[in-house]
């Protein structure tokens, strides 16, 4: 940092060095490209644009899923539907992970923000996205590998399961041999559709390094609505 001043740091450290990290970079006039999630606590995006004002440098952030094509042609679908049309989605996301997960910074709340943050966060990011605003939040199990719920936001009522415990796994995938599953249906009153994005995701990344590069990237307002759900599923009473 002494020498030629640099463009940008990026930010792929442990979840709970976000912040620090960022504010590091920040204040030392760099701009910046974090990946999810963007900080642990809400409170934290508050700092940060502080800190983007006080010293002239911007914080952008990956938020690949609003790039897909499948999730922008459902927001575009959502939009075009009549304005008191909500949808009744369930969500289903298992990934198996080792005993590593557990013994890592991953498997403590503290330092990772639990498994709702560590594999849902984006999830939670395109279901704002795609249906408004959070109306409602309720936790129904939380524990150090499984969390599920229900959330309601303008537009979708949505029930989520999120595990990274084999055991969960349905049969039909551990047959298969496949150490993850993810379902997410929507219901709009007449028929039931499976959002499908299991492809797609080879250049997501590639295109919002870009996008960051032409002054179009994600800033901390856009992640404000999934950091706060996510912290929200973490302190709530179960």
């Amino acid at each position: 940092l002494q020498g030629n001043k640099l463009d940008y740091i990026s930010i792929c450290s442990p979840n709970y060095l976000h912040a620090p990290h960022m504010k590091y970079a920040l204040k030392n006039g760099i701009d910046v490209i974090c990946e999810k999630p963007l900080v642990l606590h809400s409170e934290d995006m508050d700092i940060l644009k502080d800190y983007e004002q006080k010293y002239g440098a911007k914080v952008n952030s990956i938020l690949q899923l609003r790039l897909h094509p499948s999730i922008i042609a459902l927001r575009e679908k959502v939009a075009a539907a009549p304005a008191d049309k909500v949808f009744d989605v369930d969500l289903t996301y298992m990934t198996s992970r080792g005993k590593w997960y557990m013994k890592s910074w991953k498997g403590f709340d503290h330092k990772s923000g639990g498994v709702a943050t560590n594999i849902g966060v984006h999830f939670y990011d395109m279901l704002h996205f795609i249906f408004g605003e959070l109306k409602s939040n309720e936790v129904h199990f939380r524990d150090e590998k499984t969390a599920s719920g229900y959330l309601e936001y303008e537009r979708a009522r949505v029930k989520w399961f999120l595990s990274i415990d084999s055991n969960n796994l349905p049969d039909n995938a551990v047959k298969g041999e496949k150490l993850t599953y993810r379902s997410i249906t929507i219901n709009d009153g007449d028929n039931t559709e499976e959002l499908e994005f299991s492809g797609g995701f080879t250049d997501l990344h590639t295109q919002s390094y870009q996008n960051v590069l032409a002054d179009n990237g994600f800033g901390i307002d856009e992640n404000r609505i999934a950091i706060e759900t996510v912290e929200n599923i973490r302190v709530q009473d179960v």
